[in-house]
């Protein structure tokens, strides 16, 4: 582990920052995810990427689990992380290369080697620690790595709402990642983004099932038409329809260039199921690419 860890921003807020606390916070999601029935036709080693929300543990971590459960069972090496930059800090595709993270629960270590590949790609990736550094997009996915998949190693991306090349950018990372999986490294590529912000619950769940349709039709320009078109309709409350749109459509085009063909929902909610206001929802989904 070398450079600087970075140090949790959202810890005490969007989960709990003491350890005791969170460790048992993790092990009942892990538990509850562990119990749900599996998907019909789902084989682990197909398993190429996954999709997760990322609210305050409370609200989308139940619907996470869903996916941090099956990557325990699928066991990576190493787990790149594309997550939305919300500030737009990163020019394009900004990539973790410092030392690494520090959770409540333990540190979890970089890939040193595939980050400073990702780097030497060009643009739109490029160094960029400044990025990462009070974004929770990534940071609440780590209690529940580590807890799922202890001793993995990462790379965190942080993708701008500035990147114009989605596709062309996702094939370039794509094709970097099975070159390295057909050299037997156990990646897994995890798209991080929540769904429908804000609207009613009963919009929050009709605007998540349009989304979700062309999103596990691994189609990155459909799905940004798709919320172009939901938005263009001026629902109540409704002001995005992913707010990591970017991240999933540059995921979505690296997991067809490594092979995946279909995305499998492994489960959806809306804050309102975890006690929020349901006159004012966001919507959460996990899946799994394969």
């Amino acid at each position: 582990m070398t450079g600087t860890p970075r140090q949790p921003a959202v810890a005490g807020t969007f989960y709990p920052a003491q350890p005791d606390r969170l460790r048992l916070l993790i092990a009942t999601l892990l538990d509850g995810a562990a119990a749900a029935p599996p998907p019909a036709g789902l084989e682990l080693v197909d398993v190429l990427g996954l999709l997760v929300p990322h609210a305050g543990l409370t609200y989308s971590g139940a619907v996470a689990a869903l996916s941090w459960e099956l990557a325990r069972r699928i066991a990576p090496t190493t787990i790149v992380l594309a997550g939305t930059d919300h500030q737009a800090w990163a020019a394009g595709i900004g990539v973790w290369t410092g030392g690494p993270w520090h959770t409540p629960l333990g540190d979890v270590a970089i890939d040193d080697a595939l980050a400073a590949a990702i780097v030497e790609l060009g643009d739109p990736f490029a160094a960029d620690d400044a990025a990462h550094m009070t974004e929770h997009s990534l940071e609440v996915q780590l209690p529940l790595l580590v807890q799922a998949c202890p001793g993995a190693r990462i790379v965190p991306l942080a993708v701008s709402p500035r990147l114009g090349t989605h596709t062309q950018a996702g094939a370039m990372l794509g094709r970097l990642l099975a070159h390295r999986q057909a050299a037997g490294e156990r990646l897994l590529l995890v798209a991080s983004s929540d769904m429908a912000h804000y609207p009613p619950v009963r919009i929050c769940e009709e605007t998540d099932a349009q989304l979700l349709e062309p999103l596990l039709r691994l189609d990155p320009d459909d799905l940004r038409a798709r919320e172009a078109q939901v938005l263009r309709a001026n629902r109540p409350g409704l002001v995005c329809g992913l707010c990591g749109i970017d991240p999933v459509r540059v995921s979505l085009a690296a997991l067809s260039v490594m092979g995946a063909t279909r995305g499998i929902l492994l489960g959806s909610a809306t804050s309102a199921n975890a006690g929020g206001d349901p006159n004012r929802t966001v919507g959460y989904a996990a899946a799994a690419f394969v």
